[in-house]
């Protein structure tokens, strides 16, 4: 195998110079610089990428925690994540809580020990804002408050609600059904607040049809990995709610509506209108082509990526920094980020115009 050795041997110079190319760190002359590219490209030598980054004091490695990634959505986040990743020069490693127990522990004890640059948290969690806060490296939450201290990402789900509430009105529901995960997840944090940005819609759709006159019930369909859950729950809205007139839920959640109402002989859109939340490729293989809100996967992603690089660069300067001003780094900690990325509402076959 080809070694620096072999390639500073080749370029004519020392070892040291050929790790000062390759780390990029010190002067080098732009001769010495050719002849060291040259070495490797005449050796093929390619320079190990994980020691690269060691010598940086990275791995160049990010964690991914979501609940599962059998969901759709999720599946569709962590594809979108990688990719900016990626383009980033930057690994994933992902870790779906719901397949396992300790996920989140051992993700975080990777962080603390360095063995991730970052971590993305899009995950449900037990732990407080100090908890995260103590840490002390780069974390970002999707859809997720983990506390003032730590940045975070999130769709407008309050908007969300207001596309649907706006669509409903348009068209003339009086008998609306909600399905969504357990109802408790809508103040997990006392007082009204939530570490769950997205129960948002629900609750600013609830408001809307209160002050509409719209009569309204929510079923829990249990946690997000349970899909088995998500069918049964869809079932109890068609047998405890007969004449609802209209239907909303995750994309998921919606597909199973669309067939629960044709093996019923129900008319979509005419007696039942049905509309989605998420925006997936599932809107697209419910039978019909569901109305949906749909959330910017894409934008979501880069949005996250870049909110990472900042978090990994502003932890990097905080370390190599030397400075007794305490302050200064209390002052840093305690600034944060609420990146709100906006989503549209496409009108299809499951609803009325």
């Amino acid at each position: 195998m080809v070694g620096m050795r072999d390639v500073a041997k080749r370029a004519g110079v020392s070892v040291s110079s050929v790790s000062l190319v390759i780390n990029g760190t010190g002067y080098v002359s732009q001769d010495m610089r050719a002849k060291v590219e040259q070495a490797m490209s005449d050796l093929n030598y390619v320079p190990n990428e994980l020691a690269r980054h060691f010598y940086h004091g990275r791995t160049g490695i990010v964690g991914v925690i979501v609940p599962t990634i059998r969901h759709p959505f999720f599946a569709t986040l962590t594809s979108q994540l990688q990719r900016e990743f990626s383009a980033r020069g930057l690994r994933t490693m992902l870790c779906s809580t719901v397949d396992s127990a300790n996920g989140e522990a051992q993700y975080v004890d990777m962080l603390r020990q360095r063995s991730l640059d970052a971590l993305v948290v899009a995950a449900h969690t037990t732990h407080d804002p100090d908890y995260w806060a103590s840490i002390g490296r780069p974390i970002v939450a999707f859809d997720r408050n983990l506390g003032a201290r730590i940045a975070q990402v999130s769709s407008d789900h309050a908007h969300g609600g207001e596309l649907i509430a706006d669509l409903l009105m348009r068209t003339h529901a009086r008998r609306v059904v909600m399905v969504g995960g357990p109802r408790a997840q809508f103040g997990d944090l006392g007082e009204g607040r939530t570490t769950f940005p997205t129960v948002r819609y629900v609750t600013t759709l609830e408001n809307h049809l209160n002050e509409s006159h719209i009569a309204h019930a929510y079923i829990e369909s249990g946690e997000v990995f349970e899909l088995a859950g998500m069918c049964s729950a869809v079932r109890r809205a068609f047998d405890e709610h007969a004449d609802m007139d209209a239907f909303v839920g995750s994309d998921l959640a919606a597909a199973f509506a669309v067939q629960e109402a044709r093996a019923r002989g129900i008319a979509v859109p005419e007696r039942l209108q049905i509309i989605a939340y998420d925006g997936t490729i599932i809107t697209d293989c419910a039978g019909l082509p569901l109305t949906s809100v749909v959330q910017d996967f894409t934008r979501i992603a880069h949005t996250i990526a870049e909110q990472v690089e900042r978090e990994i660069e502003n932890c990097v300067r905080t370390e190599n920094s030397v400075t007794d001003d305490s302050s200064v780094d209390s002052h840093a900690q305690n600034e944060s980020t609420e990146s709100i990325i906006p989503v549209t509402l496409h009108e299809r076959a499951t609803t009325r115009r």
